[in-house]
C-alpha cells in the first residue's frame, strides 16, 4: 500500500475524481494523447533494452541503490518468515511442491522454484514493511527479487548478474506502473501485483538470456496474468499478490524460453494491458530515457510496518511522545490535520487484527504514542487488542483539511492538563526528503531476524547483501538466509 513525498501518492488518485480539486497530487501526470508516445512497439523496444542492458551501463548511484533494495528486501522476508500467513502457505503447497530447488527465507522447508518464489514474496510483504516507489505506491522488490533469488538457486547467477536483472526488473515495472498511475490503481488494481509481474519476468528473462524476441514474449506473456485488488488490503490475499507476481513472472519467463508466443504488442495493443486495465496510458514513462533515467534509484524503504500514508502522522506522534514523556493516560485527545487519502486507505476505526491495524491510522497513531514506535510488533494481533491502545485510539480524531498534502500531517495533541503539542510534519523519515540510512537499515533487518537466525548468521547475511556484487553466486544470500 507506496521524486518526492509530493508524487508519493500522485495519489489522489485512489479518490474518486469528483472528490478532487483541480490542484490535486496526481494533476501532474498528463493523461492527455499528446503527452503519451505512439502505442507502436511499446513491448517490443522494452524487449530490446532488456536484453542489451549490461551491469556495466548502471550509474553507481543506481547499484548502491539496488544494494540497499537487496538489503531491506531480505529483511523483510526473513522477518515475515513465521507469520501465520506463511505457515497457512507452506501447509497448503507442501502436497503440491517440485523438487526442493530453492530455500524459503527463515525457513527450514525447501519447495520448488515457482512455489518458493510465492512463498518468499508473501513473506516479504505481509508486514507491509517493504520498499516503496512513492511515484506509484508499487512495493518493487517483492516480486522481482522473489523470482530470481529463486532462479539463483537453480542456475549460476553472479552477484552483478543479480543486482543487473534485479535493477532492470525494479526499472520494468515501475515504468510500466508510471504508465497507468494514478487511473488504474484509482479504479482498484494493486499495482505491485498487476505491474510487479512484468519486473518479475523482465529480470528472470535477463538471467535465462532470453533474446529480443523471447523476451518480448515473456512480457507479453507477463502481460496475461495481472494479479491483485485493492478490496484485498487488510487480509492474508494482499500478500498474495506480490508472491504471485513473483511466480507468474518466472512462469512467464521460462516458456518464453522455450518459445511459447505472445502477441508482440501485449503491453499497447488496443486491446493489451494498458488499454484494457487503465484510462490512462502514458508510454513516453516506459520508453522515455531508458538507460538514462532510473526509477530504480527512487526507492524507499519503510521505518514503519504499515500503509505509508499513515508515515507521517507516526513520525509526529512518536517525537511528541519521546519529546515530553507522554503517557496515554495524560490525552484528552489527539487531533489531525490530513489529506482526504489518509481516511481512504486508512480508515479503519476499530480494527480486530493485526492486518487490519496497518490500515487504521487511529490504531497507529494511537499505539505510536503508547509504545513509541511502528514496527511490525505494533501491528500485531496483540498490539491492536491492548486495553491501553484501544482506549487511545477513540481520542484519535483526524480531519481532512485543505491544504495538506499525502505526504504531509498536521498534529496537536491535546493533553488533559490543558496543554497543547504541536508537530507538522513536511517530509517523514523514510521519504527522499529524509531517506533511512545505511545504519538505520542494518537496525531494522537485526530487528526483524532476530529470534529466526543466530546472531553471527545476520551479521554475515548483511554483509552478503551489502558486497552482492563480489559474490560468485548470489544463491550464497538465499541459502544464507535460510534456517539450517
Amino acid at each position: 500500500m507506496h521524486t518526492d513525498r509530493r508524487t508519493i501518492i500522485q495519489a489522489a488518485a485512489t479518490l474518486p475524481l469528483s472528490a478532487l480539486g483541480a490542484s490535486t497530487a496526481f494533476a501532474q501526470t498528463s493523461t492527455s494523447a499528446s503527452a503519451t508516445a505512439p502505442a507502436m512497439d511499446v513491448t517490443h523496444a522494452l524487449a530490446r533494452y532488456l536484453v542489451t542492458a549490461s551491469y556495466d551501463d548502471l550509474p553507481a548511484n543506481v547499484r548502491k541503490e539496488g544494494v540497499r533494495t537487496l538489503l531491506n528486501w531480505v529483511g523483510v522476508a526473513i522477518g515475515g518468515s513465521r507469520h501465520e500467513t506463511v505457515d497457512i502457505a507452506v501447509s497448503a503447497l507442501s502436497p503440491f511442491s517440485g523438487p526442493q530447488q530453492a530455500s524459503l527465507f527463515g525457513r527450514r522447508e525447501r519447495f520448488d522454484i515457482m512455489n518458493a518464489a510465492f512463498i518468499n514474496g508473501v513473506s516479504s510483504h505481509i508486514f507491509d514493511y517493504d520498499d516503496t516507489h512513492l511515484k506509484t505506491i508499487i512495493h518493487p522488490a517483492g516480486p522481482v527479487a522473489s523470482a530470481i533469488l529463486a532462479l539463483s538457486e537453480m542456475q549460476p547467477v553472479s552477484g552483478r548478474e543479480f543486482l543487473n536483472a534485479l535493477v532492470l526488473g525494479i526499472e520494468t515495472e515501475c515504468r510500466i506502473g508510471n504508465a497507468v498511475y494514478p487511473n488504474h490503481y484509482d479504479v482498484g488494481w494493486h499495482i505491485t501485483g498487476t505491474a510487479g509481474v512484468f519486473g518479475a519476468a523482465a529480470a528472470v528473462g535477463k538471467l535465462l538470456k532470453l533474446n529480443e524476441q523471447q523476451m518480448t514474449w515473456a512480457l507479453g506473456l507477463a502481460a496475461s496474468q495481472p494479479v491483485g485488488l485493492r478490496e484485498s488490503f487488510g487480509s492474508m490475499n494482499k500478500s498474495f499478490n506480490p508472491g504471485r507476481a513473483a511466480s507468474s513472472g518466472i512462469f512467464a519467463a521460462v516458456l518464453a524460453s522455450k518459445n511459447f508466443t505472445s502477441s508482440d504488442a501485449m503491453i499497447e495493443a488496443k486491446r493489451g494491458w494498458a488499454n484494457t486495465i487503465s484510462t490512462k496510458q502514458d508510454y513516453n514513462e516506459i520508453l522515455g530515457d531508458l538507460g538514462k533515467r532510473y526509477e530504480a534509484a527512487l526507492n524507499t524503504y519503510k521505518p514503519f510496518a504499515c500503509g505509508i500514508v499513515m508515515h507521517p502522522a507516526i513520525d509526529a506522534a512518536i517525537q511528541l511522545r519521546n519529546e515530553s514523556k507522554l503517557s496515554a493516560d495524560q490525552v484528552e485527545r489527539v487531533e489531525l490535520k490530513v489529506h482526504p487519502l489518509v481516511l481512504e486507505l486508512t480508515g479503519k476505526r476499530t480494527p480486530q487484527q493485526g492486518l487490519e491495524g496497518k490500515f487504521s491510522i487511529y490504531h497507529a497513531v494511537a499505539v505510536a504514542i503508547v509504545e513509541g514506535a511502528g514496527g511490525e510488533k505494533q501491528f500485531s494481533d496483540r498490539a491492536v487488542t491492548d486495553p491501553t491502545v484501544v482506549s487511545l485510539r477513540s481520542k484519535v480524531v483526524p480531519a481532512v483539511t485543505p491544504g495538506i498534502k499525502p505526504e504531509q500531517v498536521d498534529m496537536t495533541i491535546v493533553l488533559k492538563d490543558g496543554r497543547h503539542l504541536h508537530r507538522h510534519i513536511e517530509h517523514a523519515i523514510g521519504s527522499l526528503e529524509v531517506p533511512m540510512t545505511d545504519k538505520q537499515l542494518e537496525t531494522k533487518f537485526s530487528d526483524l531476524a532476530d529470534g529466526i537466525l543466530p546472531a553471527v548468521m545476520i551479521r554475515r547475511v548483511m554483509d552478503a547483501c551489502w558486497n552482492v556484487e563480489s559474490l560468485p553466486s548470489a544463491a550464497e544470500i538465499a541459502k544464507m538466509s535460510a534456517v539450517a
